[in-house]
């Protein structure tokens, strides 16, 4: 009989999981798990609610997990502490999200990975482990080209009245909100991360439009420029991306590629392929 592993890759807006049994796989989306807004009591109810009940009968022997915010130890441990509380005889493993999108675009081969979601970050992976990261600050000092980085630049094109007429009317019709409610939303509310990052929707939706691409374009080269110049294996290695930013903004992260003189490896929707590849 075929162990039966489950793989995780949560962000911090939502966590895909997959029950790998006898060559089967089964796929299960919940929300995501960031332990820097979430304690382990609460990380083991989100679980016990939205995962246990779609895993059927199935005794899972083996987790690995990968999350945003579990390169930090004791993040690490609330998760699983979380996992133990409801899987109580399954071997774990957790480790951050940089890990799983080194494995599942790279595998065992040497190159620069990276995440564009919503949240951003990179490494340089020599195939068996993560030797250089430049360092992902969050959503208030860094995550640059990250979904929460381009929202907060639509937000700031909104309230500072820089859209034109058009866009605004746009923005109006997609988003009843109004100036109260967004300050509300990003400075008393929980996850503001995943709050900002809802409004890069409004860039994908838009496209064409010459303030929508300064955005889109901006955002990412910021990225380019303050991480992906930072490691010299760069202008030797395949860079490689995953996240839905990375994915739908697909057509400037090559042009951007192109004029860095970097060599685009894969770009990945989500690292779950790639993790289930990897564990197989």
């Amino acid at each position: 009989m075929a162990t039966v592993k489950l793989i995780a890759d949560s962000g911090a807006t939502k966590a895909d999981w997959c029950l790998l049994t006898d060559g089967r796989k089964k796929t299960i989306s919940t929300q995501g798990i960031s332990p820097y807004f979430l304690n382990t009591d609460q990380i083991t109810e989100l679980l016990r609610k939205e995962l246990v009940p779609l895993l059927g009968k199935h005794s899972v022997e083996e987790i690995y997990y990968y999350g945003t915010g579990c390169a930090n130890p004791a993040n690490a441990r609330s998760v699983k502490k979380a996992l133990r509380n409801i899987f109580p005889s399954a071997y774990s493993e957790v480790t951050h999200d940089l890990m799983a999108a080194a494995r599942a675009l790279l595998g065992n081969e040497k190159g620069i990975a990276c995440i564009l979601g919503t949240g951003s970050n990179s490494c340089y992976y020599n195939g068996k482990k993560i030797v250089r990261n430049s360092p992902g600050l969050g959503y208030v000092l860094g995550d640059e080209g990250s979904g929460a980085y381009l929202g907060k630049k639509v937000l700031q094109y909104y309230l500072y009245g820089t859209f034109d007429d058009e866009l605004r009317g746009r923005f109006d019709l997609t988003y009843t909100t109004n100036t109260s409610e967004i300050l509300e939303n990003v400075y008393k509310k929980p996850l503001p991360n995943r709050y900002l990052a809802g409004f890069a929707r409004f860039l994908a939706e838009n496209r064409g439009h010459y303030m929508i691409e300064n955005i889109i374009e901006d955002g990412l080269n910021d990225f380019f420029f303050s991480h992906l110049c930072k490691y010299r294996e760069t202008w030797t290695l395949p860079v490689s991306f995953t996240g839905g930013v990375a994915y739908g903004f697909g057509d400037v992260v090559k042009q951007l590629c192109n004029s860095y003189e970097f060599e685009l490896g894969r770009i990945l929707k989500t690292p779950m392929d790639g993790l289930i590849a990897y564990h197989r």
